[in-house]
Formats: C-alpha cells, sequence, structure tokens
C-alpha cells in the first residue's frame, strides 16, 4: 500500500490578490516559506496546485496526466490567447494543429525571418538618427510588428502601424492585468481579429493572394482533422498567435538593451562575437528576465506523483519565472551570466522561458526559434551596426507588474550608424 502526502496549503478563502499583489514572486515566495517544490492555494474562486522545478515540468508536460482545456481564465483567451487556438487543444487535434504551426518553422523561413529583421533594423534606425529621443521599447514593438506582418505575409499599410502594432501589444499588455488594461486588450483583440478575418476571406475568395510559404496562406486552406477548413474567426486566432508573439519579441530586445548597458562588458564580447557568445547572451537574457510568470493545465485523470494526490479536473500552476530561477538547477540564479550556457546540455524541462517539453507533441512554444534568432539579428545591430547613448532615467522594472518592463521603456538618443 502507498503512502501519500499531504500538500501544503496556503491560507485564505481566495489568494488572487496576493497573486496581484506579488506578480512573478507569488508562486517561489510560498514554495520558500513551505520548503517545498508544491502547495494549494486558492485563486479566481477555484482549487489550485502549484508546482516548480524541473521534475514538476516534466510532469505538467505528460499530456497522458494534464489536459489544457479549460485552463486558461475567460478573461486571457479574451485578451491574449483568443478562443478556439492551440494553447486550450489537446490531443489529435492539438497534435494536428501543433503541425500546422511547426511546419512554418523551417530553416528557410527563419533565414527570411532574418532578412527581414535586418533590414527593418536599418529602416528604424534611418528614423532613429533623426529623433531627439527614441523609446526603444514602443520603437522596437512597431518593428516587430513590421516584420511579423512581412514574414506572415499580412498586408500592413504604412497609415495602420501604429493601431495595429498597438493592439498586438495591448494583447500582450493585459495578460496579469484588471481593469483599463484588461479591456485595453479585450477591445484590441476583437478589433484585430475582425482585421485578420476580413484578410483570410479576401484570400479565400481570391480577392488577396497569398504565399504558400507563409503562415497567411497556412492559416487560411488549413483543414481539421474532419477535413474541413477552420472557420475564419479560429482561423484569424491562430494567424495572431504567429503575430502577437512576435511583437512580443520586443520585450526580450529591450531587455538585451538593458543588460547591455548593466553589464557592460557583454557588450565587447557580442562585437567580437563568431556566433556562440550571441546564443548564450540570448538565452541569459531568456533566463535571467521575467516573461511570463506560470502556465496552467488541469489534471485528465486522477493519480498520484511524490506521494501527492491530483485529482481529475484539478488546475495546475507551473511556475516558469522560479524554474528559470531555481538554486537547485542554476549556479547563483540571480546573476546574469551568459557564460553558463556554454556546452550546456540541459533537458527540455529545465529551461522554460516559452514552455517545456517536445516541440511537435506537446505545448512548447513553436515560435521560440523566431525568438532566438530574431533576438541574435537584433543585438548584432545593437552592438555592432549603430551607436547610441543612454540618458539617466529609471531602469527599473516591477515583478509584480505581469508583463513588466523598465519603467522608462528604455530611452535612447543620438543614435548613429557605424
Amino acid at each position: 500500500m502507498s503512502s501519500t502526502n499531504q500538500i501544503p496549503k496556503e491560507k485564505g478563502l481566495d489568494n488572487s490578490i496576493k497573486l496581484m499583489t506579488e506578480g512573478f514572486l507569488y508562486i517561489p515566495n510560498r514554495l520558500r516559506r513551505f520548503d517545498s517544490t508544491i502547495f494549494q492555494t486558492r485563486l479566481l474562486g477555484q482549487k489550485a496546485i502549484c508546482i516548480s522545478g524541473e521534475e514538476a515540468a516534466e510532469l505538467f508536460y505528460d499530456n497522458e496526466l494534464f489536459q489544457r482545456k479549460g485552463a486558461a481564465p475567460k478573461r486571457i483567451k479574451e485578451s491574449l490567447f483568443g478562443v478556439g487556438g492551440v494553447q486550450g487543444m489537446d490531443g489529435k487535434a492539438h497534435r494536428h494543429r501543433k503541425k500546422l504551426f511547426m511546419s512554418l518553422m523551417t530553416s528557410e523561413r527563419l533565414k527570411v525571418l532574418n532578412s527581414l529583421t535586418a533590414r527593418h533594423w536599418e529602416l528604424a534606425t534611418e528614423n532613429w538618427e533623426k529623433m531627439k529621443r527614441v523609446e526603444l521599447f514602443q520603437e522596437t514593438e512597431k518593428m516587430m510588428c513590421r516584420i511579423a506582418c512581412g514574414w506572415t505575409g499580412v498586408p500592413l499599410w504604412a497609415k495602420e502601424l501604429e493601431l495595429r502594432s498597438g493592439d498586438l501589444a495591448a494583447m500582450i499588455d493585459a495578460f496579469g492585468a484588471a481593469g483599463p488594461r484588461h479591456w485595453k486588450g479585450r477591445t484590441a483583440r476583437n478589433r484585430t481579429e475582425k482585421w485578420i478575418e476580413y484578410i483570410i476571406e479576401q484570400v479565400r475568395t481570391g480577392e488577396l493572394e497569398a504565399l504558400e510559404d507563409t503562415a497567411l496562406y497556412a492559416m487560411s486552406w488549413h483543414r481539421d482533422l474532419n477535413g474541413n477548413l477552420l472557420d475564419l474567426k479560429t482561423a484569424a486566432v491562430e494567424l495572431i498567435n504567429i503575430l502577437r508573439p512576435i511583437v512580443a519579441i520586443a520585450r526580450y530586445i529591450t531587455f538585451g538593451a538593458l543588460a547591455l548597458h548593466h553589464y557592460p562588458e557583454t557588450r565587447e564580447k557580442l562585437v567580437t562575437d563568431d556566433g556562440e557568445y550571441s546564443q548564450m547572451f540570448v538565452q541569459e537574457i531568456r533566463r535571467f528576465y521575467p516573461f511570463g510568470p506560470f502556465t496552467g493545465a488541469r489534471v485528465r485523470k486522477n493519480f498520484t506523483w511524490k506521494g501527492y494526490k491530483f485529482k481529475q479536473g484539478t488546475l495546475v500552476l507551473l511556475d516558469i519565472y522560479g524554474t528559470n530561477h531555481s538554486p537547485d538547477l542554476w549556479k547563483d540564479p540571480n546573476t546574469f551570466l551568459p557564460e553558463r550556457f556554454k556546452d550546456w546540455e540541459g533537458s527540455p524541462f529545465d529551461f522554460i522561458p516559452q514552455g517545456g517539453g517536445e516541440y511537435d507533441i506537446g505545448h512548447r512554444c513553436a515560435g521560440e526559434w523566431i525568438t532566438i534568432e530574431a533576438m541574435k539579428t537584433s543585438l548584432e545591430f545593437l552592438t555592432q551596426r549603430i551607436t547610441y547613448e543612454v540618458p539617466p532615467q529609471d531602469l527599473s522594472y516591477s515583478m509584480v507588474r505581469m508583463p513588466t518592463i523598465p519603467k522608462s521603456r528604455f530611452v535612447v538618443q543620438h543614435v548613429r550608424r557605424k
């Protein structure tokens, strides 16, 4: 007869306010308090089990034990993810839809992405040289929107740029928000879905041509397991699931600029880089700086793990930030050290800035390669192709705000091409 353990429990009828006031550190704070890698709490009116670490991640991404259906709160679907997207699917349907996304991540398409990224950095630099003050975060969001649309094949008029980039950014910014930020993200999603639905409808009626190797073509003509075309809304949601994450790379690029400023010795290493150091630097940015706090799933069937009972239907949150800063997995985890990734031989479960597990059959972000490549190309420009000055400003970032960004949005001035 196997023994069972009692999961440590946080007191309180509902601890959602504590989550909102502690942000990225909500789960790590309690794990330290309980001296455990697991605890139980109540969030948004329901029981939730929070887990952290490599073994927890391996458990969490076991598709036999967990499902994504019903895990994301309605407010997150209405702003960030959309309804009917790949994030909430399971089983054969999920594998079929995930195959669609992975088909776009070929080496040829990544080369196109790099070329587009380099070209738009050149164009942005021409504009920034004329500006007295450049807010890097906002400008990079607009640039990444151009890149996203160019790479996916979505037509974008210059007069639309502010609206479309602003809406995609608002969806991202609504993740951990309540009140005005949430409603802004929700309004932005509704407007963006209508825009993309109209474009897909034009492709299907022949009014707009889409190149076969683009995401616009793939989403417009993808068929489900029953052989039916996706309805317009779902096709739009999935195309936005490529556009939006590319725009989100602007946060990583901004944190990359922050790292260059705070750790100037890294700039010299990137200037003389042969490709190895930039890879390590990008990975450390993704590990060190706060991006996604946690992700959720529901227990598919009753099971016991390490003596702890998990009941069917229970919400489980995997601590992304805490796992990427775990002293059990990383030496000096709160130190920025790109060299930690030299000859790194990690597993799919110990480094999870964009999810864990396998790409093809699991819920690891299909766009992780896009993120890495776009960041490497961007960092090359920041260190080897342009010069700029960083004036005095508030470069601190909140660990409560989800997602977070330096308070000043990282302002630069006197941008010049080398």
